[in-house]
C-alpha cells in the first residue's frame, strides 16, 4: 500500500465515516464498517483515531466547515445582515438538507449520542462542539456582514446565532419527520424574515426606536 500523509488520511477516514454515518447513524458507524468503506486495514484507522469518539469530533468539524463553506458561497457581506441571513439559510436548506437530509439526521444522532454519554471523554463534548461552532458561525458572518455595511444590529451575534440555530434545527426535524418541499421553504423564509426584523439591522447612526 502506497504510503498516504497523515492529514490526506485522516481525511479519507472522516469523508468515509460521514458516508457510513448518514447511512447507517452512529449505532451502524463502528470503526471496522469504517474502515471497509475507507479501504483501509482496520489498524490503520485506529492509528489515526484511538478511538471512536475522536473519530467523531473530527466529523463534527469536517461538517461544521464544509455548512461555513456552503453558506459563504455566493455571499456579499456588502449587501449588509438581511441579505448575509437570507443568502446563508436558503443555501444552507438547498444544498445540506434538501439534497442531503441523511446529512441532517446524522448531526441530530450524534447530538443526541452526545447527551447520551456526556462526561464520557470526547463523546461529551461533540454536541457542545456542534451548537458552538454554528452558532459562532452564524454571529460571525452577521458581524463581518455589518462591518461591511456599516450596519448595526439590536440584538448581539451570539444570541442570533443561538435562536437561528434553534429555528433551523426545529424546521429540519419537522422535514425529516414529514417531508414536504414546498411548505418547508415557505416556512423558511418567514422564520428568515422574522428573525431579521428581531435583528433590525440599520445603518450605524441611524435611530433606534424606542
Amino acid at each position: 500500500m502506497a504510503h498516504v500523509p497523515a492529514a490526506d488520511r485522516e481525511k479519507e477516514i472522516v469523508a468515509a465515516a460521514i458516508r457510513v454515518l448518514s447511512r447507517a447513524g452512529v449505532a451502524g458507524a463502528t470503526t471496522r464498517a469504517v474502515a471497509a468503506e475507507a479501504g483501509i486495514p482496520l489498524g490503520t484507522l485506529h492509528y489515526v483515531f484511538p478511538s471512536k469518539d475522536r473519530m467523531l469530533m473530527a466529523v463534527v468539524d469536517a461538517v461544521a466547515d464544509e455548512v461555513l463553506d456552503t453558506v459563504r458561497r455566493g455571499m456579499d457581506p456588502g449587501r449588509g445582515v438581511a441579505h448575509a441571513l437570507r443568502h446563508g439559510v436558503s443555501t444552507f436548506w438547498e444544498t445540506l438538507v434538501e439534497d442531503r437530509v441523511g446529512l441532517q439526521i446524522m448531526q441530530y444522532e450524534l447530538a443526541m449520542y452526545s447527551a447520551r454519554r456526556t462526561g464520557a471523554g470526547d463523546a461529551g463534548s461533540l454536541g457542545r462542539s456542534q451548537v458552538r461552532r454554528y452558532t459562532g458561525l452564524v454571529g460571525e458572518l452577521c458581524e463581518q456582514a455589518a462591518r461591511a455595511a456599516g450596519e448595526r444590529c439590536a440584538v448581539d451575534a451570539d444570541t442570533l446565532g443561538r435562536l437561528l440555530l434553534a429555528v433551523l434545527d426545529g424546521l429540519v426535524v419537522q422535514y425529516v419527520a414529514d417531508p414536504d418541499a414546498g411548505r418547508a421553504r415557505r416556512d423558511l423564509d418567514r422564520a428568515t424574515a422574522m428573525l431579521v426584523g428581531y435583528a433590525d439591522p440599520r445603518p450605524i447612526g441611524a435611530p433606534i426606536p424606542s
